[in-house]
């Protein structure tokens, strides 16, 4: 009889280990529905991930142990595999594990630890986790299980980041499969990239191996599910779902042919994005307990995407538009704002900061002394609606919005406290280019953001006439010199050699390093891309490199 092995992506709530408990013992009643032996989870699932210094509460650590040992206890004909934290015993090292439990007959029979601890770009576990040394295999029915989680099966690359390869070493007990747990965060290259690693493995081992991934938002990570079963031949067998839970059994024979049993699901990088932004909105909202956001919608294309975007998380009629026109705000921006709205049947208002400004400038001039309009006067209409937009995300309890991209984030194009207020920033790793590619995505089959949006040259409207190509480059140019500095981490000279003009360069890297001020103060991005403000990127505020 072959093993049936069942793969539970589950989107789990960090700490939150009632609910987490919950869907786990859903998942293991479902399993045995459907006459499973084996049900796996992924990394850290009764924590969720990553918890970070949660890690250094006790109390977070007993709790998360006790509700791993209450679920071994409803765990009765049929096993589970569940990531958790585990306590070193030892007295050197660090205090705890990565680790995976095998459940077999109510008992937790192994602790399998991870070996390989990530700590680069968005990953810091080795901050936590002590990393295992002691290699052994899990046994289910009269076949050898070697379970890895997550980086564990990352390192077969020709340049190996690691001193040790923890399935070379599991190979000495000759398994029969391979199982990987994982936390794999979202960017819009990791599907292919992980069948790739996945590929690498089966090609090397010639094992068929069940890999299933966390999938879910926390907070700006995250995690597009897309588990999957490969056969020894390096062929997916089947892929789960993106961006949505999804529970699959899978017999250990049918991973060991050639048979495709889904069709594959087309990844295009923008349809990635649209979908990944909205699961991180919607998360974002449901995880804190809130319902409404607020937007400020100029009748430019980065709000009105945003405005879209949120709509399709959270409902329409949970998105509260907010048009806040000055003296230098076109006609053609309040009516392309009010179309957007009336297409979406959002709600809106439209509140005019013009005397507000004029009562702030009157009552600045005597201090300002003469001296002509310039960046001031354009920074305090930003923060006029800027406390305007704050005032009723507070009266009202909705959670502002904020619509900055990652072009403008980078360059410093942005008021702090004005314009770059906000809960979360929908947009900050999304370069201006894709920010049109979203926007014709969106209007692919009716048309949602009005044309004019769209079409018009973007402009903060700060001034009169203003245009971004008055302080920016062209967006197509600015967008490659920004990806190859902050994506592909070159430097001047090398992005100079790929025949963009010296000066140019220069200029917007000096403008990218000038400005990490700003974004040490900007709200949680939504990571997108492999290198996204925040978290994982740290880069010093008052450094010289190229100031």
């Amino acid at each position: 009889m072959s093993l049936k092995i069942a793969l539970a992506q589950v989107n789990f709530h960090i700490g939150n280990f009632s609910k987490n408990k919950s869907k786990i013992l859903e998942s293991i009643e479902k399993g045995k529905k459907e006459k499973a032996d084996l049900v796996v989870f992924p990394e850290l699932a009764i924590t969720g991930y990553p918890p970070r210094d949660f890690l250094e509460f006790e109390d977070f650590i007993r709790k998360s142990l006790l509700a791993v040992e209450e679920i071994a206890k409803s765990c009765k004909g049929i096993s589970a595999i569940i990531g958790m934290p585990s306590i070193n015993p030892n007295q050197k090292g660090k205090p705890l594990y990565n680790s995976a439990a095998f459940i077999h007959e109510g008992e937790i029979k192994n602790i399998i630890h991870k070996s390989l601890l990530p700590n680069y770009d968005v990953f810091d576990e080795y901050r936590y986790f002590e990393p295992n040394t002691v290699f052994e295999i899990i046994e289910l029915k009269g076949k050898k299980i070697a379970l890895t989680i997550c980086e564990d099966i990352w390192d077969v690359e020709e340049s190996q980041l690691y001193t040790v390869n923890p399935m070379d070493e599991l190979m000495a007990s000759d398994p029969d499969l391979m199982i990987n747990i994982a936390a794999s965060p979202f960017n819009y290259e990791q599907a292919e990239r992980r069948e790739n690693v996945l590929r690498r493995n089966t090609d090397k081992y010639h094992l068929p191996i069940f890999y299933v991934n966390h999938v879910g938002a926390q907070t700006e990570l995250l995690f597009d599910g897309g588990s999957m079963v490969m056969n020894p031949s390096g062929k997916v067998i089947d892929t789960m779902k993106y961006f949505e839970e999804d529970f699959k059994v899978y017999k250990l024979k049918d991973a060991l042919n050639d048979k495709r049993i889904t069709e594959p699901s087309l990844l295009l990088k923008t349809g990635l994005i649209h979908d990944a932004l909205i699961m991180g909105i919607k998360n974002y909202f449901q995880k804190l307990g809130f319902t409404k956001a607020i937007i400020g919608l100029s009748g430019g294309i980065d709000s009105a995407v945003t405005s879209v975007l949120a709509a399709k998380a959270l409902g329409a009629e949970n998105v509260y538009n907010v048009l806040l026109p000055s003296q230098y705000s076109s006609d053609h921006s309040v009516t392309d704002a009010l179309q957007l709205v009336k297409n979406l049947k959002s709600p809106h208002d439209i509140i005019s900061i013009k005397d507000a400004y004029k009562t702030l400038e009157s009552n600045l001039n005597p201090f300002f002394k003469g001296k002509p309009f310039d960046v001031t006067e354009e920074n305090l209409q930003a923060r006029i609606r800027g406390v305007i937009l704050m005032a009723l995300s507070n009266k009202f309890g909705y959670i502002l919005l904020n619509t900055s991209n990652k072009s403008e984030t980078a360059v410093g194009y942005g008021t702090l406290y004005g314009d770059m207020n906000g809960g979360l920033s929908v947009l900050g790793d999304v370069y201006k280019t894709e920010v049109f590619e979203l926007a014709r995505f969106i209007n692919d089959k009716q048309e949602v953001i009005p044309e004019n949006i769209i079409n018009k040259p973007p402009s903060a409207e700060l001034r009169p006439e203003q245009k971004d190509s008055d302080s920016l480059p062209d967006y197509d140019v600015l967008d490659n010199i920004l990806f190859l500095y902050i994506e592909k981490r070159l430097g001047p000279d090398e992005i100079i050699k790929q025949g963009f003009n010296a000066d140019l360069v220069k200029s917007v890297l000096r403008l990218v390093n000038l400005n990490e001020y700003k974004r040490y103060q900007t709200p949680p991005i939504l990571r997108v891309s492999d290198k996204a403000f925040g978290m994982g990127r740290r880069i010093p505020i008052v450094a010289k490199y190229l100031a």
